[in-house]
């Protein structure tokens, strides 16, 4: 077995690894990066971009067959769906994507590039597969996640799918059954039903699309509700997944009140991920874990209770978002590099957007994190506005949605927002940056709004949080508040 020694190694070679890797390599060449499967980002291979190229495929169909109401009217007889056409193109684009990635990979050294799967032997020892062992004075973990999958769901063989199988088929099917609705399973299950795919969305709990705010969800609800059948809330114990004699996937769903049956050529599994951490060894290291066996890390400086290893990205179980995992990544390789000169890294605003239509965007503390923080709630203010009568919403027949944004009394510091709309993007970028720079609801209100525009409903909602401002009469709990 080949024996190395390396200052830093990094397991994983995603978005977390690469960025752990790269800025590792500011402060010696002696490090190592180790990949059990292909280099490439899940954002570029299965995730952000090719979802958006699909989600991009399914607005052209949508936009098409809704004109009318602008007076424009096509023979709806003749917009079809090209299923092979769809993905090839979805495909395409997508290994472009993670060509671009496999390229920086590759002007790295090949002599520090391995492939296999990574075991800790102890706390200074990796070995990979049955090849190499590497003793490295420090670690970075950035081995990312995996989807969830039920056990009884196994039995279902090749109609058991996750959202890599999507973008790995050469058509379109005619049905699927998808099981979540978080941000992956909302995204892909609206656009297979724009795309013309049958598809109904079953969750637990009546959550959909990570809104933690009840009027921004009951908004959400009944725009996505009006467009395809969801069943929010089923009853896991009384809820059956099984193949028919014809060896598609039949749903024996019981929701409330209700029960039906639905069959589908495909069971989508997007009931969430699990960070891939339970196949490396961690039970060789005396290391502190979180309930979901995950090393536990300290957010600004991604240190784990043992000084020298480090974790990143997907497998920290902290924010599974593209931006985050290369924050986190940078963060960790720039102390795995500076060990044991180690420094807290930037930590920017939580943002979150979910890319249906209209769009979900959280920033900030979410409604859930307000109530968390804020003990007391005469120490919030909240202001809100509906899209339905919003001017350049009405305008462009996107008219739909709501807005609620959070603020600290007294001091009138923002704090979150959750919103389904119209270019909620673009608005939350926004809230963000406001966020960031910790301003009050009054600064944000200085800032220029253009008209006829959209962000005049955001206007429009901080607005609403100002006229209930109470600036300088700080509620004696609302002093001992934490603030964002």
């Amino acid at each position: 077995m080949k024996q190395l020694q390396a200052d830093v190694v990094v397991i994983g070679g995603g978005t977390a690894g690469m960025g752990a890797f790269r800025n590792a390599r500011f402060h010696t060449d002696n490090v190592y990066l180790i990949e059990g499967h292909a280099f490439g980002t899940t954002c570029a291979r299965v995730g952000c971009m090719p979802s958006k190229l699909l989600i991009a495929a399914a607005e052209a169909r949508h936009h098409a067959l809704h004109t009318d109401p602008f007076g424009i009217h096509l023979d709806k007889n003749s917009i079809t769906v090209n299923g092979a056409e769809v993905m090839n193109r979805v495909k395409s684009e997508r290994d472009r994507f993670v060509g671009f990635v496999v390229s920086d990979v590759e002007e790295w050294p090949a002599d520090k590039r391995i492939m296999g799967n990574a075991r800790f032997i102890d706390e200074h020892t990796v070995q990979i597969d049955d090849h190499t062992q590497i003793k490295a004075d420090r670690i970075v973990i950035a081995t990312g996640s995996r989807p969830v999958i039920q056990p009884q769901w196994e039995a279902l063989g090749d109609k058991l799918i996750i959202n890599d199988d999507v973008f790995s088929w050469d058509t379109l099917p005619e049905s699927v059954a998808v099981f979540g609705p978080g941000v992956i399973g909302l995204e892909l299950g609206q656009a297979l039903h724009r795309l013309g795919v049958k598809t109904e969305i079953f969750g637990v709990g009546g959550s959909l699309g990570g809104i933690t705010d009840p009027v921004v969800l009951a908004e959400a609800k009944a725009i996505f509700g009006e467009e395809l059948p969801l069943h929010l809330d089923v009853d896991p114990e009384k809820t059956e997944v099984k193949l028919n004699q014809e060896g598609k996937v039949e749903v024996h769903w019981v929701c409330g009140g209700e029960r039906g049956v639905y069959t589908a050529d495909y069971l989508l599994a997007a009931i969430g991920r699990r960070p891939n951490v339970d196949k490396i060894g961690l039970e060789n290291l005396n290391i502190e874990l979180d309930e979901r066996g995950v090393p536990k890390a300290h957010p600004l400086t991604m240190q784990t209770s043992i000084p020298h290893i480090f974790i990143a990205g997907d497998a920290s179980n902290q924010l599974p978002l593209l931006h985050e995992a290369s924050d986190q990544g940078k963060i960790a390789g720039d102390n795995a590099g500076l060990y044991p000169n180690i420094a807290n890294g930037l930590r920017r605003s939580p943002l979150g957007v979910v890319f249906t239509n209209p769009q979900i965007a959280i920033v900030g503390l979410r409604y859930a994190r307000v109530l968390e923080r804020y003990k007391n709630p005469e120490c919030v203010v909240i202001g809100e506005v509906s899209f339905h009568n919003q001017g350049r919403s009405r305008v462009m027949l996107v008219n739909k949605g709501h807005m609620r944004v959070y603020a600290e009394q007294g001091t009138g510091l923002f704090i979150g927002a959750e919103v389904v709309g119209p270019a909620a993007e673009h608005l939350a970028h926004l809230l963000a940056w406001a966020h960031q720079q910790k301003m009050t609801v009054p600064q944000m209100l200085d800032m220029p709004f253009y008209h006829p525009v959209i962000e005049e409903g955001l206007r429009t909602a901080l607005r609403d949080v100002n006229s209930k401002l109470k600036l300088g009469e700080v509620h004696t709990e609302c002093a001992e508040c934490p603030g964002a």
